[in-house]
């Protein structure tokens, strides 16, 4: 396992509470990768307040099955359950398992992308689908960088980001 640890205080906690939260995360993560019998290296890093956890391997192709949008986000859940429980405090960290992130980043850009363009062909407003918090907060970023406006509506799971123009 490599580990990179930052120095990022902000809000969320102390750089002594963050590198807890990873090296807590990382540790769930290891016994979860050695259960599945799949090779991976894990990085800390902090960010924002936020504790990242990426999982890597030289053959990205072994950690496909982990890496698909909806596990990602099940199983970052449940590190962040397996942190609350041994630190007794809520934790945002993030989970990147093979690029998990980025290739997320750019699905959500191409659906900004095709609601600028239903904005662009007369509709008033552009629905894209429920998504957690955390990708509705990419979201609001790439609509703000396009010129747009946007604003999450709904509750819980239904939960999803309406565009506008200005």
């Amino acid at each position: 396992m490599s580990e990179t640890t930052g120095t990022t205080i902000d809000e969320a906690g102390s750089a002594g509470e963050l590198d807890d939260e990873g090296e807590i995360a990382a540790d769930y993560i290891e016994e979860l990768l050695d259960i599945a019998d799949l090779d991976g290296d894990l990085e800390i890093e902090e960010r924002g307040g936020r504790t990242y956890i990426s999982v890597t391997a030289e053959d990205e192709d072994s950690l496909s099955v982990l890496a698909k949008p909806d596990t990602v986000s099940a199983l970052q859940e449940l590190t962040r359950i397996a942190v609350q429980t041994r630190t007794g405090e809520f934790s945002r960290l993030i989970l990147d398992i093979a690029g998990s992130r980025d290739t997320r980043a750019q699905e959500l850009s191409a659906l900004v992308d095709a609601a600028v363009a239903k904005l662009d062909a007369g509709s008033t407003s552009a629905a894209l689908p429920p998504m957690s918090s955390y990708e509705r907060k990419l979201v609001h970023d790439l609509v703000a960088e396009r010129g747009l406006t946007s604003e999450s509506e709904g509750e819980g799971r239904d939960r999803h980001t309406v565009l506008r123009r200005a």
